[in-house]
């Protein structure tokens, strides 16, 4: 009896991790629309039909908002997306409700395009959900973009997002001497 109770939980058990390492494949989806509105380096607005999707782009980091290199991340989203037919393969959506999605135009990986052009860094958290390939080629082009000094790689040091809203400066005060 102790080992059909002991197999019932196994089997409860592992349908649960299952369920939990499918989910991001519940959410699944791939949408073609047009480009509308960057929102900033590494998130946009999709429009399908006459719906509109907020998108975040999966394995980037783009700086944040009062971060050096924001306006020129953005500009350059914007340069490779903007009114442009794009495709999104969305794995997920985050916290935030924003889906998080490869992005491609003319079969143009738009994350890789603003890793190459030192406009995003490679954000291995957020990048679960790109295939190994895509990952190692989000990597090398941030080497390269950092070896040849492109776009925020022309600072000394530049900060990472996720360093800069761990200090606290996504609201800045008068104190703070950058702005």
């Amino acid at each position: 009896m102790w080992r059909c109770n002991w197999n019932r939980a196994h089997a409860h058990a592992l349908i649960g991790m299952a369920v939990t390492l499918l989910s991001p494949l519940a959410h699944a989806e791939t949408f073609s629309g047009r480009v509308v509105a960057v929102v900033d380096g590494d998130t946009l607005i999709l429009q399908v039909d006459r719906k509109q999707y907020t998108i975040r782009i999966a394995g980037i980091d783009a700086p944040e908002r009062h971060q050096a290199w924001s306006d020129q991340s953005k500009t350059n989203l914007g340069r490779l997306s903007q009114n442009q037919t794009a495709v999104a393969d969305c794995a997920r959506i985050d916290p935030q409700g924003k889906r998080l999605c490869k992005l491609t135009v003319k079969a143009v990986d738009i994350g890789l395009e603003q890793v190459k052009d030192g406009m995003a860094w490679w954000a291995r958290e957020l990048s679960r959900d790109l295939i190994p390939d895509e990952q190692s080629a989000y990597q090398s082009a941030q080497l390269m973009a950092q070896l040849k000094r492109r776009g925020l790689w022309s600072e000394t040091k530049p900060i990472p997002p996720w360093d800069f809203k761990r200090e606290g400066r996504l609201f800045p005060d008068k104190s703070y001497p950058g702005f």
